[in-house]
């Protein structure tokens, strides 16, 4: 049986990180450091980008530059359009085709929240911090990864 293991030791990370809605961003940024940390890992490189559509190409630069794993954290809310909806949509699939490309675990800590309250809730207020979740992921997906080979 193959299970990953909760190990950072050893894992290069990098946490791509918008800066639209940075006051959300950085908690969910803390979350994901302290995630490697409490896995006996080092912190990851944080790379900020300007949004959240602008992750995707910072995440693949990261993959082709050796990071083991990738952990995206962002913050979407819903306008009265359907924008955030489209770009939560294509980001997903940019970072999902991405992950499968280059066999680089690439996890998802991108809020999509209908108001502010709701992102700080989701980011460490109330219902968890979605960066610290989508970090465990990525240092659980590392071991596999790993275990299974190419």
């Amino acid at each position: 049986m193959i299970e990953g293991i909760r190990s950072a030791e050893g894992i290069k990370a990098a946490v791509i990180a918008s800066r639209w809605n940075e006051y959300v961003v950085n908690m969910l940024v803390e979350g994901a450091k302290r995630a490697f940390r409490m896995a006996g890992g080092t912190v990851p490189e944080i790379i900020w980008v300007p949004g959240t559509w602008e992750i995707p190409i910072a995440a693949r630069s990261a993959a082709l530059a050796d990071y083991d794993v990738i952990v995206c954290v962002g913050c979407i809310l819903e306008g009265a359009t359907i924008h955030a909806q489209q770009l939560s949509n294509s980001v997903a699939a940019a970072l999902s085709e991405l992950a499968l490309s280059t066999g680089k675990p690439i996890t998802w800590g991108i809020l999509t929240c209908s108001t502010q309250d709701e992102a700080i809730e989701r980011a460490g207020m109330k219902l968890g911090n979605k960066g610290e979740e989508a970090a465990n992921a990525a240092i659980e997906m590392a071991s596999v990864v790993r275990q299974v080979g190419p």
